[in-house]
């Protein structure tokens, strides 16, 4: 098993045996931490890091990874026991191993938004052609999705973080969808007209496509809680929720 943990910055990493720290966008940087992976070696798109956040990392582990067990974890976010700001709390390998005895696929506890479902919570909070272009290449070049697409759309839940363990032949399956839907959205985005956070395009739009193939191939997954090893300012993030629904023209902050 090997969970990358992908980051940006030098950061405090678990040793367990099966965590191992990944630099994204390592292409783009001077200088790498002794220890860490460089996302920029063998087959790889690390220098579009800007545009793919943590996807570089997935990518660099679709094709170049021979683990039998392939995880992504965040730098300061993991599986645990319970949601927790301990680092205690995250789960082990052999917890990990455990847990995938009886499930094709570990994922974070769905998110509920209650008050939107997904696709209008993603237009709110983002720029929308790129999400519309997303929802035309389904359509047409993935049709076998485009259903699960349709039924993710409608649901105020979603599976997000961009995190997951999983068998490496589920892992090949997931990401030849993952990239083969972004390829084609790429060819047709203008990056030209996006700045800000909306610059993260592909990151974001990623998130909206694990559901869309979980719910298409059938596999069986387990949620599990998430800790978070930098606290979350849940009265600044639900004020600018709301603002993101009721004024839609109000400048947007969507991760912090």
């Amino acid at each position: 098993m090997t969970v990358y943990v992908a980051t940006h910055k030098e950061y405090d990493i678990p040793q367990d045996g099966c965590y191992q720290p990944i630099m994204v966008g390592s292409a783009l940087r001077e200088k790498i931490p002794d220890g860490y992976l460089r996302d920029d070696t063998g087959i790889n798109i690390s220098n579009k890091n800007p545009n793919f956040n943590e996807l570089t990392a997935i990518y660099w582990a679709w094709k170049n990874s021979n683990s039998d067990l392939v995880g992504l974890m965040h730098y300061r976010r993991y599986f645990g026991n319970k949601a927790s700001h301990d680092v205690k709390a995250r789960l082990t390998k052999v917890q990990l191993e455990y847990l995938l005895r009886d499930h094709d696929v570990l994922l974070p506890k769905a998110r509920n938004y209650f008050i939107e479902n997904q696709r209008n919570h993603y237009l709110h909070a983002h720029a929308n052609e790129p999400y519309f272009i997303m929802e035309d290449v389904i359509k047409n070049d993935f049709p076998d999705f485009y259903p699960a697409f349709q039924e993710m759309e409608k649901s105020t839940k979603a599976h997000l973080f961009n995190m997951f363990v999983m068998k490496q032949e589920t892992f090949d399956d997931y990401a030849a969808f993952l990239f083969g839907v972004l390829d084609k959205v790429e060819e047709r985005v203008d990056l030209s007209t996006l700045e800000g956070q909306d610059l993260r395009v592909f990151g974001f739009l990623s998130e909206r496509l694990m559901d869309t193939w979980l719910k298409t191939k059938g596999y069986s997954y387990a949620e599990l809680p998430v800790v978070s090893l930098e606290k979350t300012n849940w009265i600044d993030k639900g004020t600018q929720f709301l603002k993101r629904k009721f004024f839609p023209n109000s400048k947007k902050k969507v991760h912090f």
